[in-house]
């Protein structure tokens, strides 16, 4: 089975030190998706969902949108760079913007109802991401049926179109 998270972190404090930074890079670069989250909510029925992604460029992010009115999604990067795109419903793109660490901070935020999805454009990238919970699996996000699953032969040629796009 795929680890798909860290665990949950303990204690009242949670500080991002290199190490963990370290750890959660060299996870997500033998991960097979080339991913991985660390939840920074201590249990998983929090109200604020607060979670550290570890990135490597051919993960895939299958295009989604979060269809609960309170499902503000927030990303601040860490490090590295990304290319964060929106659709329309029949999967158009109506956006394509770089976010990158350097010179500054990028963040970006979505507001529920939202096709997005992003390709990394940088090893180790490292993003900050924070939405409304509690989480459920059956109703925090609706996966596009216009784009490919993951995991299926289709999605490397949907991030291969992606990288393209400019």
């Amino acid at each position: 089975m795929k680890k798909l998270a860290f665990d949950n972190v303990k204690g009242t404090v949670f500080e991002l030190t290199d190490e963990t930074v370290q750890e959660g890079i060299i996870a997500s670069r033998t991960s097979p998706r080339k991913r991985i989250i660390l939840p920074i909510h201590r249990v998983q029925e929090a109200e604020v969902q607060r979670m550290i992604n570890f990135l490597q460029p051919g993960t895939y992010i299958r295009p989604h949108k979060h269809p609960m009115p309170h499902a503000t999604e927030s990303i601040v990067m860490l490090n590295g760079s990304i290319r964060f795109f929106t659709f329309d419903d029949k999967g158009n793109r109506l956006t394509s913007r770089i976010l990158n660490s350097k010179p500054f901070t990028g963040v970006i935020d979505i507001e529920p109802d939202v096709w997005h999805s992003f390709i990394v454009l940088e090893p180790d990238t490292v993003l900050f991401e924070c939405k409304k919970g509690p989480y459920s699996a059956k109703s925090d996000k609706y996966f596009a049926d216009w784009s490919p699953e993951e995991g299926s032969i289709h999605a490397a040629d949907w991030i291969q179109i992606m990288e393209a796009e400019e």
